[in-house]
């Protein structure tokens, strides 16, 4: 959201400048009242769209957005039943949605013992597996706990199953399994040194890779770059990320999302000549105010 606010506040500023030639009709700032928070949610799945409302819900001086935000926060945590991400967003919230939107203590420890009854019930199914000694049971065994320990919000032990899963990976497919799943937990932990490693890892099993997941690759790589302020590789890498990738990294990333940091980084570090050749017929027909932004740059 703050992005293509500024985002479309520097395209107005460029075109007052006379960056945009006389021509170009000013792109008028984005307000915070005009956020449709429902649409903007949409483009997102899982613990991702709890966080990107949680965010909107921080950042927002707009306080029927914020409490709108947080009013659809609590409802997508309470129904993946993520009691750490329904505790931050009621702690947001103080009691200002009304008695519905308050801690329920009962519900949590309901949710609670249930996770901790199939929690058990995994890791006796997992040792099974390993008394056994049968690599892929043992691998989905991992992989299940990961996944457990992901929707309920426990990512550092995610992490370290779906790292497990190494060790029983017999094809190549498996290890490009694996590290999606890291480099997914990965980017919600913010160590994006594994995302960099993990990627890497997948792009060496290159007869296993379909477009949609090169095109995940390389969004992940493109974050992942950006955080590290190499800018001008995170815009190779968002350009690189083909269509496929479409809605089928929403638990992590939007379209919309891979055009705009990859026109910003572009704008940061590209030349004009760069400009024109890499993004003026990519990004910047994706989203008309980073369009704006870039045509007044590449014309001056």
């Amino acid at each position: 959201m703050d992005v293509d606010c500024e985002v479309s506040a520097a395209a107005a500023a460029a075109v007052t400048n006379g960056l945009g030639g006389g021509e170009q009709a000013a792109a008028a700032p984005v307000s915070a009242d005009q956020l449709d928070v429902e649409a903007y949610a949409a483009q997102y799945s899982g613990r991702t769209r709890v966080a990107r409302l949680l965010f909107i819900a921080e950042r927002c001086g707009v306080e029927a957005i914020q409490l709108e935000a947080l009013r659809m926060a609590h409802d997508e945590a309470r129904a993946r039943e993520d009691t750490v991400l329904y505790l931050d967003a009621v702690l947001k919230i103080n009691s200002r949605l009304g008695p519905r939107y308050r801690h329920d203590q009962a519900w949590v420890d309901s949710v609670n013992r249930r996770a901790e009854q199939r929690k058990e019930k995994l890791e006796t199914e997992l040792n099974g597996y390993r008394t056994n000694l049968i690599k892929e049971s043992i691998r989905m065994g991992y992989n299940d706990i990961g996944d457990f320990f992901y929707a309920h919000g426990h990512l550092s032990e995610a992490f370290k199953s779906y790292i497990r899963t190494r060790d029983y990976c017999t094809t190549s497919k498996h290890i490009v399994q694996m590290c999606m799943h890291v480099i997914l937990v990965s980017i919600e932990l913010g160590q994006f040194a594994h995302v960099t490693n993990y990627v890497s890892k997948a792009e060496q099993t290159p007869d296993t890779l379909d477009a949609v997941i090169v095109a995940k690759l390389r969004a992940a790589a493109g974050l992942a770059n950006l955080e590290t302020k190499k800018y001008k590789l995170a815009a190779r890498k968002f350009l690189e990320t083909g269509p496929e990738l479409g809605s089928n990294y929403s638990e992590v990333i939007a379209p919309q999302d891979v055009a705009v940091y990859g026109a910003l980084c572009a704008l940061a570090s590209f030349d004009r000549s760069e400009l024109k050749v890499y993004l003026l017929f990519f990004f910047f027909c994706c989203v008309p105010s980073v369009w704006s932004v870039g045509y007044g740059y590449t014309e001056i």
